[in-house]
């Protein structure tokens, strides 16, 4: 097979006019040739760092998505089904993933559970990551967002990242806001990535001590803004990455969208191309072609290097994609699913109390990160009730692995006027997260989703709308197409309920994510991440 175009040589930074061979799915020459076609050939995009649990789509229906928009590899997560089903799930991912062509890397998931104040469906330990090193289908040590731990010197932390040092794998690091010698500790331990950065200047310090920087922008944390100026000048040591992209963001655009926005800004075209799709091969020592002779032919052909529009992607010599069609088939699965608890009543969602001011969650439009402020109690016959009029709204964390109380606490900025949504996708550890006006409209919307074993929901005074997630209860067993075109319908009907949030499920699920500051709920209760402890909704 020959394919022939305008040859982009990252590393040498120039182009040229040539083919490129193909035999036995490896580049068999790179050779400059005169012709007439205008299109681009490069190497494929690689994502350094997401949860395809995120998607809701198992690794084998992401692929027929990703490859459409060049993306070749992903260094993948497996960090949510692990909080779910342990290390079964992990190798559910492993294996579906390898019945596509896109190449999955996944890693061993080091925080499992993510904290001690959280309920999960399992647990891996030092012992776990020991045996999940020796595969080779494991790449890496997933983030290790227990930064305290490491700090600290806990014993099973230090373990963890001990075994991959043993079989020679990278660690992945996830420390948001960690500076000075703190992230000195952090980095000492062998930790050299982080995708968690969400001002310049902490980015900026973490690159001069060492670090790369993988720059995240998925359908909640979006951090390329603040930090794609750093990229002129350090751009040997970055990555792009979407960590969480919801299916209707990933049916329009990928990590070429990253290269397009940058190549906007003014910035040099092959700097760029280093981050999306040299360095993730380079740190984590892929097995992906760089379009040299001998490597594995994996590449793909662009219009053009502005838009980066995708008009073929080879992986292994395989056409997998052209002009936006996938050509992966679907692959039939096994459904794993761990959802054990029973259905709620309005009562299990009253809090009682007499405290004239509550603690609050303040959600954040496009950061992961919260605030908290103080506010002033709404208490309707004892019970502290939602403000939709000030948009201090109620939720709750249920736990879904056993019947337990449901946690309760108050949300500013999710704007809902109308009903409640909820979700199963509630970072790190699953439970149901959901948001609503009213304690009955709450209850409801939990139990559609306890009904479907998992899924996501908005429940408003007229009608109902569930997307299942049957898988683990955070992934379809459908196809993109299908689940991007339901979920986009939920997000507009939160959207018409109030919600002036970009991705309000997307932010609703990291509303539980405790490893990231200030104020977080889990299903044990209101959560202080910066003194990383419990903490009281009311203000005595």
């Amino acid at each position: 097979m020959i394919v022939q175009g305008i040859i982009v040589d990252i590393l040498n930074k120039r182009t040229f006019k040539g083919e490129i061979e193909v035999a036995n799915g490896k580049i068999k020459s790179v050779q400059e040739k005169n012709h007439t076609v205008e299109n681009y050939i490069l190497p494929g995009f690689v994502d350094a760092h997401i949860h395809i649990e995120s998607s809701m789509l198992v690794p084998s229906e992401f692929a027929k998505i990703a490859v459409t928009h060049g993306t070749v590899a992903t260094v993948s997560d497996p960090h949510e089904i692990a909080n779910v089903l342990g290390v079964k799930g992990v190798e559910f991912m492993i294996e579906n993933g390898k019945k596509v062509p896109l190449k999955f890397n996944f890693g061993a998931p080091s925080c499992v559970p993510a904290t001690s104040f959280e309920s999960a469906g399992a647990i891996i330990d030092s012992n776990d990551i020991q045996k999940m090193m020796e595969n080779p289908d494991i790449k890496y040590l997933a983030e290790m967002m227990n930064y305290p731990g490491v700090i600290y010197q806990d014993e099973e932390v230090l373990k963890k990242i001990a075994w991959a040092k043993h079989y020679n794998k990278p660690v992945d690091g996830h420390a948001p806001g960690l500076r000075g010698s703190d992230l000195d500790q952090y980095i000492a331990a062998g930790i050299y990535t982080d995708h968690e950065c969400f001002t310049y200047d902490e980015a900026l310090e973490k690159l001069q001590k060492g670090m790369k920087v993988i720059v995240r922008e998925g359908s909640a944390a979006k951090n390329f803004e603040a930090l794609i100026d750093l990229l002129p000048e350090h751009y040997k040591n970055m990555m792009f990455c979407s960590d969480d992209k919801h299916p209707d963001d990933l049916l329009v655009g990928h990590i070429n969208q990253l290269c397009e926005r940058a190549v906007a800004k003014g910035m040099d075209v092959f700097k760029i191309l280093q981050v999306a799709c040299i360095n993730p091969v380079k740190h984590y020592n892929l097995d992906v072609g760089l379009l040299q002779e001998n490597d594995n032919a994996d590449f793909i052909v662009v219009e053009d290097l502005e838009k980066f529009n995708v008009l073929q992607t080879y992986i292994n010599g395989e056409l997998v994609a052209e002009n936006r069609k996938s050509f992966i088939k679907h692959v039939e699965f096994d459904v794993l699913n761990n959802f054990n608890t029973e259905k709620k009543h309005i009562k299990d969602f009253e809090f009682h109390s007499s405290s004239e001011k509550i603690r609050v969650i303040e959600a954040l439009d496009g950061e992961l990160v919260t605030n908290e402020i103080e506010v002033d109690s709404l208490i309707q016959e004892g019970n502290l009730v939602s403000n939709t009029e000030n948009d201090v709204l109620k939720m709750t964390v249920v736990n879904r692995y056993k019947n337990a109380e449901p946690s309760i606490a108050f949300i500013k900025n999710f704007g809902l006027k109308e009903g409640a949504i909820a979700s199963s996708v509630g970072h790190d550890s699953h439970n149901i997260i959901a948001v609503g006006v009213s304690d009955e409209m709450i209850c409801k919307a939990v139990n559609l989703l306890i009904e479907n074993k998992g899924g996501i929901c908005a429940v408003s005074n007229s009608e109902e709308k569930v997307v299942a997630l049957p898988v683990a209860g955070i992934m379809s067993d459908q196809p993109a197409t299908i689940i991007g075109k339901a979920y986009a319908e939920l997000d507009a009907m939160a959207k018409e309920m109030g919600s002036k949030l970009r991705a309000p499920y997307m932010t609703l699920s990291f509303m539980a994510l405790l490893v990231i500051p200030s104020l977080k709920l889990s299903d044990k209760g209101l959560f202080d991440g910066n003194s990383f402890q419990f903490t009281s909704l009311e203000i005595k």
